[in-house]
């Protein structure tokens, strides 16, 4: 499985949009070769480089097995129109947390997973708590690491 984007290119720096400097949109994300058993996808989006711990930006699942793209500026909603389920972010928000690192260039890997079956967790869930009910259900996965540093 592969997950790009049209909005930056693997392992180089992301456009300001998509942090607090810009806009502090959601990127662009799509992913093909997919198993064919997916039931759903989960996305799980975060920051080993943010000091003391890694920081959780964005927690997507139960995206229906068709799904293949999530467009940029991804509402900030408990659920996509039936499409989604949004968790909670480490800055205990639903939906994307923008780049902001506090100094340096940090790493940003967003994972997706391709899942034999949905969650059915209810909105606002954790990493912990996704990554828990994941468990034994992981078909695939596929990575893509976007690097930011702030201009300021």
């Amino acid at each position: 499985m592969k997950l790009l984007s049209n909005s930056f290119s693997a392992n180089s720096m992301m456009p300001i949009k998509f942090s607090c400097e810009g806009a502090g949109i959601s990127p662009s994300l799509k992913w093909e070769d997919a198993p064919t058993e997916t039931q759903s996808f989960a996305l799980i989006v975060d920051d080993p480089d943010a000091p003391n711990r890694t920081f959780v930006h964005w927690i997507l699942y139960d995206l229906p097995h068709y799904t293949h793209n999530l467009p940029e500026a991804i509402p900030h909603t408990p659920t996509l129109d039936g499409n989604g389920i949004q968790g909670k972010n480490d800055a205990d928000q639903f939906g994307y947390f923008p780049l902001c690192p506090p100094r340096g260039t940090h790493r940003y890997f967003f994972k997706l997973y391709a899942l034999d079956g949905f969650l059915g967790l209810d909105y606002g869930a954790t990493k912990a708590e996704v990554e828990a009910a994941m468990s034994g259900h992981i078909l695939a996965t596929a990575e893509l690491i976007g690097k930011y540093k702030k201009h300021r």
